[in-house]
């Protein structure tokens, strides 16, 4: 028996191509390159979501930091003295808090100095 499979490459081919839209040369008009393009597309951003949560994380650390030592604290005393009072804050809460509300942070630093002493 013979298959056609005109149709099943064509879409398979519209689809590669819709994704690879938008990228430089051949990359979005050769079904080959488009392939390969898109492939390292995918991947990248696959990687890149994992690395995101990373680079987050980094930046909420490096704001703590920056606050608690206008306040006279290290970051590392600082988030011991908050597990030692039983504070309960991720590091996201504490860069937000450290920003927009200057008293309340202070107020957390008091606290996780209290706790470390």
């Amino acid at each position: 028996m013979r298959v056609k499979r005109g149709n099943v490459n064509r879409k398979r081919h519209k689809k590669v191509l819709k994704l690879t839209k938008g990228y430089k040369g051949g990359s979005s008009k050769i079904f080959v390159a488009a392939m390969q393009a898109m492939m390292r597309g995918l991947k990248k951003a696959y990687v890149s979501r994992k690395l995101k949560k990373r680079d987050f994380r980094a930046l909420w650390i490096q704001r703590i930091n920056a606050a608690t030592r206008e306040l006279g604290m290290s970051y590392s005393n600082f988030i011991n003295g908050l597990n030692k009072a039983n504070i309960a804050l991720n590091r996201k809460v504490l860069a937000d808090i450290a920003i927009n509300d200057k008293a309340a942070f202070a107020k957390l630093v008091d606290q996780a100095k209290a706790a470390v002493v």
